[in-house]
């Protein structure tokens, strides 16, 4: 069933406080892009799948930055140029909100969204989510199916970290901890902020794959975490060894370029529909 763009207008400007013009939005086939600030945004997807459920836990919603059809950009410099212009607020929104309703199209309603918040955006916002909110509830979106990635090392100010994550928490989302590994990561704050999932940096795979101390240590790094009371992703798996790796060391839920490569909702639509998602274990 096609968006309805008169009914995605008025929803936008409700709640986004923001005009169709601005946005920039338009379908093309089953998918919605954007046109903002000069630049056009798609939505990818990548699975993040469950040996235990045997399938796709959920997907995390990636951004697909151009200039045109045929000069892609990194996420990185997107926000960065959007930061630059003064609307990275407005950027971050539309950004999460194109992935909220491309999200409609996915395979598994019932699995779970990852959605990344730009790190200032936590320190410089107030009421966390309560806008991003009416959007899901529009589409029949509950906030508890919605996990919101938070890339901790980025964020030095511990108390607007915690009430942006408390804020969050109180409307109902899931919490991740991102790339937990990389450089100025620290179990004592992971403990403070009490994730419910915890993405292992993907240098830890890939490390683990040519380093043995690396790998004894991996699955104790999983047994703290689930501790913690939180869920451990090993993401950045890119081959077989790596996969192996990550099973053998007590990883329930895995994610990367092994399992699934990000695309389109209407694309892993399609593929479930010839050959469902893979089984993990």
């Amino acid at each position: 069933m096609p968006f309805n763009i008169d009914t995605l207008k008025a929803e936008l400007h409700e709640a986004l406080y923001l005009d169709l013009d601005e946005f920039g939005l338009e379908t093309e086939g089953e998918e919605l892009v954007s046109k903002f600030i000069g630049l056009q945004l798609r939505s990818a997807f990548q699975p993040i799948f469950s040996t235990a459920l045997g399938k796709a836990l959920g997907f995390e919603a990636l951004l697909r930055p151009s200039i045109g059809p045929s000069d892609p950009l990194t996420p990185a410099f997107a926000f960065g140029f959007a930061d630059n212009q003064g609307r990275l607020v407005k950027f971050d929104r539309v950004a999460r909100t194109l992935h909220a309703l491309n999200s409609l199209r996915l395979p598994d309603a019932s699995g779970l969204l990852f959605l990344n918040v730009h790190p200032k955006l936590l320190v410089s916002v107030s009421a966390h989510g309560q806008v991003f909110e009416r959007i899901l509830h529009a589409h029949s979106v509950p906030t508890h199916k919605v996990v919101i990635e938070i890339l901790e090392s980025a964020i030095d100010a511990d108390k607007q970290l915690t009430e942006a994550i408390g804020n969050y928490r109180d409307r109902g989302y899931h919490i991740a901890v991102d790339n937990f590994g990389s450089r100025h990561s620290s179990l004592d704050r992971l403990w403070k902020l009490s994730p419910d999932y915890v993405k292992l940096d993907l240098s830890i795979i890939h490390e683990a794959e040519h380093s043995a101390k690396v790998r004894r240590m991996l699955p104790k790094l999983i047994e703290i975490i689930q501790e913690l009371g939180a869920r451990p992703v090993v993401e950045g798996i890119e081959n077989e060894l790596q996969h192996k790796i990550a099973l053998d060391s007590g990883g329930t839920l895995v994610q990367g370029y092994f399992l699934g490569r990000p695309a389109t909702a209407s694309i892993w639509r399609q593929d479930q529909a010839t050959q469902p998602l893979p089984v993990t274990a």
